[in-house]
C-alpha cells in the first residue's frame, strides 16, 4: 500500500526587516533606545493625534483649518490609514468634525453647542461632588491646582492659565474616584479647552483664582447648587469674550 502523505513542518513565521517591519500600529522596526526592554511604545496613529491635539488647544490650528490625510501622512511620515486613524480618534474627542463633502475642520463651538455642553459639564460636576461630599473627604490635589492657577494667573500666561483652570476641575471630579464619571468629563474638557483657547473671557488679574477658590468651598458643601451656578456664570462669561471677540 502507498504510504501516506505528510504536511511538511509548520515553519515559524520570518521576520520582516527594514521598512516591512513598520507596521500601521506604528511598531518601529528598531527598538527605542530610550525605552525599556520590552516596553511597548506608542502608536504611530496616537503619535499623530497627540500632534494635532497640541496644535489644536495651543491655536496653532484655528477653528476651521482643514485637516487632510494626505498632508498629515507626508508631514509625520505615516500611511494614510494611520493618518485617518488620528483624525479618527480627534473627531471621537470633538476637537475635529467631519463632514461629507468638506472633509474634516478643526472644530467650532456655536453659542447652541457651548450651552449644551456646560449642561453635560454641569450633570457630570455635580455628581462626582455629591459622591466626594457624602463620603466626606477634600479632594487631595485641589489646593495645589488651586495654586498652579494662581501661579499660571500671576504670570499672565493664559495657555498656563488654562491648564491649571483644568487641573482644579479634574481634580474635584477625581476625588470621587468613579473611572467612568472621569473618563466622560475629560472628555468634555477638550472641547472646553479649544474654546478657551480662542476666546479669552475678560478677568481681572487674580479675580479667575479667587472666584475657583471660593466655588470648591461651595462645591463642596452644597454641589448642586454651586456647580450650576458656577457654570451659568462662566456660559455667561464665554459668550461676552466671545462677541467682543
Amino acid at each position: 500500500m502507498p504510504r501516506p502523505r505528510r504536511d511538511p513542518p509548520m515553519l515559524p513565521p520570518r521576520r520582516p526587516t527594514g521598512r516591512a517591519a513598520a507596521s500601521d500600529t506604528g511598531a518601529p522596526a528598531a527598538r527605542d533606545a530610550s525605552r525599556p526592554h520590552g516596553a511597548p511604545g506608542p502608536r504611530a496613529a496616537d503619535v499623530v493625534a497627540d500632534a494635532v491635539r497640541r496644535g489644536i488647544l495651543s491655536g496653532e490650528l484655528s477653528p476651521g483649518t482643514p485637516l487632510r490625510e494626505e498632508e498629515l501622512s507626508a508631514t509625520h511620515g505615516v500611511s494614510r490609514h494611520t493618518a485617518r486613524t488620528a483624525l479618527a480618534t480627534l473627531t471621537a474627542e470633538r476637537l475635529v468634525t467631519a463632514e461629507p463633502y468638506r472633509g474634516v475642520r478643526v472644530s467650532l463651538l456655536d453659542d447652541a453647542a457651548l450651552v449644551s455642553l456646560q449642561h453635560l459639564r454641569c450633570a457630570l460636576e455635580t455628581e462626582a461632588l455629591r459622591i466626594v461630599r457624602d463620603r466626606g473627604i477634600r479632594p487631595p490635589d485641589v489646593d495645589a491646582a488651586l495654586d498652579a492657577l494662581s501661579a499660571a494667573e500671576a504670570s499672565g500666561d493664559w495657555p498656563a492659565t488654562l491648564e491649571a483652570h483644568t487641573r482644579v476641575h479634574g481634580a474635584l471630579v477625581d476625588a470621587a474616584d468613579s473611572p467612568r464619571i472621569a473618563e466622560e468629563y475629560r472628555r468634555l474638557d477638550s472641547e472646553m479647552h479649544l474654546l478657551l483657547t480662542h476666546v479669552r473671557p475678560a478677568y481681572a488679574p487674580g479675580a479667575l483664582t479667587t472666584e475657583h477658590r471660593a466655588y470648591v468651598e461651595e462645591a463642596l458643601a452644597d454641589p448642586e447648587r454651586a456647580v450650576r451656578a458656577h457654570l451659568e456664570h462662566s456660559t455667561r462669561a464665554i459668550l461676552e469674550g466671545r462677541r467682543a471677540h
